[in-house]
């Protein structure tokens, strides 16, 4: 038996059993969704903080480019954050799970293509 309290994986995996039973015992699954939204929030919220560090920390370099690539980079950005928060706040299937992937994937390529232009010396 102590053996079984040693090995990490049984003993997270009867911690979480554990939880689930408390959870359907209980009947907090209400509870459970709103907890499971707010940790959607919070996501996105640091996903948002994360972009704001990394543009904090090289604003310089991107002042120095032109006003048309600097407009398709932040604009770019925006429509990716946008673009995951309707993805974690609406849930989408199907064409709409289609749609999301299309539009971070252009963004990601206007994003890139914009970077190597503005690095590219000739």
């Amino acid at each position: 038996m102590k053996r079984f309290y040693e090995n990490r994986t049984v003993r997270g995996l009867a911690i979480v059993a554990l939880i689930a039973a408390v959870v359907v015992v209980l009947s907090l699954e209400p509870v459970l969704a709103v907890t499971g939204g707010l940790l959607r929030i919070a996501f996105f919220l640091a996903i948002a903080f994360f972009l704001f560090l990394v543009w904090r920390e090289r604003r310089g370099d991107l002042e120095a480019w032109s006003d048309r690539s600097r407009r398709v980079f932040y604009t770019a950005i925006a429509l990716a954050v946008v673009d995951i928060g309707a993805a974690i706040g609406l849930s989408p299937t199907g064409g709409d799970a289609i749609a999301f992937f299309a539009v971070l994937g252009l963004c990601a390529w206007a994003i890139l293509r914009t970077w190597r232009t503005e690095h590219t010396y000739a």
